[in-house]
């Protein structure tokens, strides 16, 4: 079964252009699947039956694993099986029958425009690493991209005089523009920084740390959890909090959902939905406790 899971996984990179997390996800799901068949003795992927794939699920729900857990392992096997039946590896797709349990939706966790500003506010000082870290900052609440595409930025994705970066995901490029703020921390960063971090002026990657190396997604993480305590912000803040708030401030302010959807580069606007039903919310909130026959 290693050998299936492997040229699937190939496949997702070489035809699919998935990013390295996404193919890692898989792997690690389908190597959970092929320990417990080689528990029930099947080794042979042509030996599974739907009674085993069936199996594996009441497993994983015996288990306690989270219905979003769940539901994505059920999506790497459905893939995984169309693959293999696509190929010819398989007689018949036998994942077809199976059903995800029904997820509900979680509203993001959003900080507030006064968290936002103490947060940002942390990194003030003239220091190398401190103007890093503000323009990494300022740049990740101005563009909602994901930490990994902050982090795996290139000098070249980055337009200063038209206010704009570059990011490519799953093999699409996209652009995101930011406004003054994020581009003065950014031109306080390349002018009086960036030269003294970098160990070569070879190096490509806008955003490296005290080794002169890339930065790493763990490096950024405890940057935000340090800079939040420094802010007094008792709630948990990951980088994925800045983009979740991002998405909702716009949305609130009156951005429409079809432009927040590419800034994002949600492929379903359903994704992006949910930042408005967080509005909604809100505006429900606020008129229960505020009108007198609420």
């Amino acid at each position: 079964m290693e050998r299936e899971i492997e040229a699937f996984v190939a496949y997702l990179h070489n035809v699919k252009k998935k990013s390295e997390n996404t193919r890692m996800s898989y792997r690690r799901d389908l190597y959970k699947l092929k320990a417990f068949m080689e528990e029930l003795g099947v080794k042979d992927v042509r030996d599974i039956s739907q009674t085993n794939l069936n199996s594996y699920v009441l497993y994983l729900e015996k288990s306690r694993f989270a219905p979003a857990t769940i539901s994505r392992n059920i999506a790497s096997v459905k893939a995984f099986y169309h693959f293999l039946f696509r190929e010819h590896m398989v007689e018949e797709d036998i994942s077809e029958a199976l059903k995800a349990p029904k997820v509900e939706k979680k509203l993001p966790e959003v900080m507030t425009v006064t968290e936002i500003d103490r947060l940002l506010s942390q990194p003030s000082g003239n220091a190398p690493k401190e103007l890093r870290d503000k323009a990494m900052l300022e740049l990740l609440y101005a563009t909602g991209i994901r930490v990994s595409e902050l982090i795996s930025l290139k000098l070249s994705d980055v337009n200063l005089k038209m206010g704009f970066v570059v990011c490519s995901d799953s093999g699409r490029e996209r652009v995101i523009p930011f406004g003054n703020t994020a581009r003065n921390a950014l031109l306080a960063y390349l002018e009086h920084a960036r030269d003294i971090m970098i160990l070569s002026d070879e190096e490509e990657t806008l955003f490296v740390n005290c080794s002169g190396q890339p930065m790493s997604r763990q490096g950024f993480w405890k940057l935000i959890k340090s800079y939040a305590a420094k802010a007094g912000i008792t709630s948990e803040i990951t980088p994925h909090t800045l983009r979740h708030s991002f998405a909702a401030h716009l949305v609130e302010n009156g951005a429409d959902l079809r432009s927040v959807q590419e800034m994002l580069g949600h492929s379903d606007i359903s994704t992006t939905q949910i930042y408005a039903n967080k509005t909604h919310n809100r505006i429900r909130e606020v008129y229960t406790k505020s009108h007198p026959r609420g």
